[in-house]
């Protein structure tokens, strides 16, 4: 069986749960906590040497980190991922901007704040986060007003890898009620069959 070593908060850890339940794959969480520097062991960085959570042993024995790398690999053949060439693209433009532009803006916050506690501490560079998250925030909303979904029109990995950390923004102080397209679209989210919260760890 497959085995998931991942932070239960962590919207990069909730993407690769929430695909593999989707795609009905059963997993064995091992829950790596991060604020205990459990991701930072001799034994973790076996398995990963960039210490980061999260991390997907296959039944082959093989580690596979990165969470945009798991959902592509499990996304190949399957609804999740089209098989156009340049909508494959899309799926991986959108999942690249999502690494780049937004989960660094958007996601930090939320940790500061959220599971950290250090607001206070934190307030310059929170409001330098919120900036670019905002703008990155505005780029969805200008796609989301013209068609349903990221990609083809269709639900996929991008819309996965997108919605984990949008939609619990606004535990990093970002207002979503400004984006009313973003808010259609993480409804839709919510209603695509097998959806769990990020707060469900297995099904």
């Amino acid at each position: 069986m497959l085995k998931l070593y991942d932070f239960l908060p962590s919207g990069n850890g909730y993407k690769v749960r929430l695909l593999l339940t989707q795609l009905g794959i059963p997993f064995e969480r091992v829950e790596i906590n991060i604020l205990k520097g459990e991701s930072r062991t001799p034994e973790f960085l076996k398995k990963n040497s960039n210490g980061r959570i999260p991390v997907l042993q296959l039944e082959s024995g093989d580690f596979l980190a990165e969470s945009n790398a798991i959902l592509f690999y499990f996304s190949e053949d399957t609804e999740f991922l089209p098989a156009d060439k340049l909508l494959r693209a899309r799926v991986l433009q959108w999942l690249f901007f999502e690494q780049y532009s937004h989960e660094p803006n958007i996601a930090t916050p939320r940790f500061w704040i959220t599971e950290l506690g250090k607001a206070d501490e934190y307030r310059e560079a929170i409001e330098q986060k919120r900036q670019a998250g905002y703008a990155a925030l505005g780029v969805m909303e200008q796609h989301l007003t013209q068609q349903k979904f990221f990609v083809g029109d269709r639900y996929s990995i991008a819309d996965i890898g997108l919605f984990a950390y949008t939609h619990v923004a606004d535990e990093g102080g970002f207002d979503l009620s400004q984006f009313p397209a973003i808010q259609a679209w993480i409804e839709r989210v919510k209603a695509q069959p097998n959806y769990i919260p990020i707060t469900q760890q297995q099904f």
